[in-house]
């Protein structure tokens, strides 16, 4: 539930993205799968006190000591959302038949402010980049509220942006966005991937390494 204090602190889009998540979360909790992780990450001693559901108990048969399973998403977590601003990502353009219609650069918009505020309740650090034939602006990851804030600026005013003639360049643009970010870093991109001739050759080489 959204209350007064909300709808006047938060953004359009940070509002939005609220429902989204927290939605998803309560069906999340009624699902077989809830508390399920993806990927195994090391174990650690179990403190007194806390739930047992991720106890080892193979390993406590082999050590009569009492382990945790530690998980990759229970780490501090670093994500670049990588956004396509290019001119193809803003159709289909709206019109007088289609205006209520979510175009490509709007539906991402929409999509990495979801993202941004999941990360947010994990504690996680995150970061954006917009990017075209060349990186056109790029925050790097935090966690901190005030960083978090800027990053929602960042996207209403993107939101709101008329398009532009620029091209897009992905390849090159996403190995310099790998070099620039932590090495440990998830990177989220949002893009039609609309490149012809030697660049789409070289997206796809880069793909497949």
């Amino acid at each position: 539930m959204i209350n007064q204090y909300e709808v006047q602190t938060l953004s359009h889009l940070e509002l939005l993205a609220k429902q989204v998540v927290e939605g998803f979360i309560t069906g999340l909790h009624k699902s077989p799968f809830h508390g399920f992780s993806v990927e195994f990450a090391e174990h650690r001693l179990y403190n007194t006190g806390e739930p047992t559901r991720h106890i080892d108990w193979k390993l406590y048969g082999r050590t009569d000591k009492l382990f945790v399973k530690r998980y990759e998403e229970e780490t501090n977590l670093r994500c670049q959302l990588v956004i396509d601003v290019s001119s193809s990502m803003y159709y289909p353009e709206p019109d007088s038949k289609n205006k209520n219609v979510l175009n490509k650069i709007s539906f991402s918009l929409h999509s990495a402010a979801a993202i941004m505020y999941m990360l947010k309740l994990q504690r996680d650090a995150v970061g954006v980049t917009f990017f075209s034939d060349k990186i056109e602006e790029q925050m790097q990851a935090r966690s901190n509220p005030a960083h978090i804030k800027l990053l929602y600026h960042k996207l209403e005013t993107a939101l709101d942006t008329k398009k532009s003639q620029n091209k897009t360049s992905a390849a090159e643009v996403l190995h310099d966005v790998a070099e620039s970010v932590h090495k440990r870093s998830l990177i989220i991109i949002f893009s039609d991937m609309f490149e012809t001739g030697n660049d789409a050759e070289d997206l796809l080489k880069h793909c497949s390494i």
